[in-house]
């Protein structure tokens, strides 16, 4: 393929449980012939190009304005894959595999020298995982390569959860869209590290209970980084998942969180500005009436509030509000990772309410 940085972005739908043979085979040859195709995950849309194809994922970097230093997870469709992309693999990522593949866990290896560098810019490791969704499935089968998958939308910019946020980011830069339908788990996959002593850099979609239920010495070791600093896992940039708008995150009682957060709002509107809140379906509310709110369904646990918050966050932002409130949901379970992907947003600053 002859491409420019302009692109003709091709969108197809798809069943999300059973999508066309016809449609995957389109995608694969797009991922065959070094393009770029945006996929559905379990987590969030992918942005996947053929990871043994080194000219192919740094046109992902160019797509999505990604710095070099931010690595790109290689996604299988079998765990013996692993031999092809990894070295001195140890028993546990055996275990893990087995335990929670495919599924939303991301493993840190040690990298075949075979395989392309440019996956971890200046590491020697690897990031691996195998998605659960029946058309990422699909689509690493015909393809029959490992694809390079980060995120599919701009960088810093909330991920993508629906083929509609992904054109919102990256139309015209990217070849191809498989539109199946929202993400259901609506948040990144939990990575951990396995070259020396486990530890989670990223939570996610798997808990730090489940993975200490197969690997009982595992240790959470999430940490920011500036932009210019390397790391061997995805998503570890401070300024991450923000919106346009600046999002402002509350910790404190839930009581007292709305009654800060009511305040804020009725201050915003008297400087004219636009603000807009995250609220649990189940919060009772007090804004102003010009008060942008999109509720977060809790009614069946943090499950729902993680599905459903990059979606709420671009619909305000796209709404035009000037600031995003949000606030802390506990730190149990998908707890910790809802605040991780809320804090990157808000650029690490946090208000703290007695």
């Amino acid at each position: 393929m002859n491409r420019t940085e302009t692109r003709s972005t091709e969108v197809i739908s798809v069943d999300a449980h059973a999508p066309a043979p016809a449609s995957i085979d389109r995608a694969a040859e797009v991922i065959r012939d070094g393009g770029l195709v945006a996929f559905p995950t379990e987590t969030v849309y992918g942005l996947g190009a053929n990871a043994l194809d080194a000219t192919a994922i740094r046109s992902i970097y160019r797509a999505k304005q990604r710095p070099s230093g931010d690595p790109i997870i290689a996604h299988i469709y079998a765990i013996a894959q692993l031999e092809q992309l990894a070295l001195a693999i140890p028993d546990a990522a055996y275990a893990l595999a087995e335990a929670f593949w495919p599924g939303p866990l991301t493993l840190i290896l040690s990298r075949a020298p075979e395989i392309p560098g440019v996956l971890a810019e200046g590491m020697d490791t690897i990031a691996v995982r195998m998605p659960a969704h029946p058309v990422a499935a699909a689509l690493l089968r015909t393809a029959n390569t490992p694809i390079g998958a980060p995120s599919a939308n701009r960088f810093t910019r909330p991920s993508a959860t629906t083929a509609a946020h992904v054109l919102e980011d990256l139309a015209g830069r990217i070849d191809l869209v498989l539109d199946g339908g929202a993400s259901n788990i609506g948040i990144e996959s939990s990575v951990l590290d396995l070259t020396g002593e486990p530890k989670v850099l990223r939570p996610g979609g798997i808990t730090l209970d489940a993975l200490r239920s197969v690997v009982p010495d595992v240790k959470m070791a999430s940490r920011f980084l500036g932009e210019q600093e390397l790391s061997i896992s995805p998503g570890q940039m401070l300024k991450h998942y923000s919106p346009r708008a600046q999002l402002l995150l509350y910790q404190g009682p839930s009581d007292a969180v709305l009654e800060r957060q009511a305040e804020d709002c009725v201050s915003a509107e008297t400087a004219g500005q636009l603000a807009g809140v995250l609220a649990l379906t189940s919060d009772k509310l007090d804004f102003p009436a010009n008060t942008l709110v999109e509720r977060l369904p809790d009614d069946v646990g943090l499950e729902g509030v993680s599905n459903a918050l990059f979606a709420a966050i671009r619909t305000l932002d796209t709404q035009g509000c000037d600031m995003i409130l949000a606030r802390d949901y506990g730190r149990s379970g998908l707890g910790e990772a809802i605040w991780d992907r809320l804090l990157r947003a808000a650029e690490g600053k946090v208000i703290d309410v007695l």
